[in-house]
């Protein structure tokens, strides 16, 4: 697994290289929306998801998100993960249901990779 911050910041072709490396064409990542922090390169979501977390980061701030970098910028992001599922927090299904929170996540993404 890899962090992905502001002052680490990581980009396109090494996202290519992930993704060939792990699944193809695609990497899963979790955010932090709140921290401004993005976890990559696990086979699972939960796996990112858990490293966030012992790292002090909130339940409530954290996406799962997949990147598929060959795609061109308005569909390389996916908003589906099974760690979206919260209907407690009112987000009933695997994708992001809260449009503000896709734009949190979509800024976040484009400030954290470079093309």
């Amino acid at each position: 697994m890899k962090a992905v911050t502001e002052q680490e910041k990581i980009s396109m072709d090494s996202l290519r290289q992930i993704a060939s490396a792990r699944f193809g064409d695609m990497i899963k990542a979790v955010v932090d929306v709140a921290r401004g922090i993005m976890i990559i390169d696990a086979d699972l979501h939960s796996d990112e998801e858990a490293e966030l977390l012992a790292t002090d980061s909130r339940q409530e701030d954290l996406w799962g998100i997949n990147l598929y970098p060959d795609l061109p910028p308005e569909e390389w992001l996916e908003f589906d993960s099974m760690i979206n599922l919260r209907p407690s927090s009112g987000n009933r299904s695997r994708n992001v249901e809260d449009t503000a929170i896709c734009e949190q996540i979509r800024d976040l993404v484009n400030r954290l990779v470079y093309r």
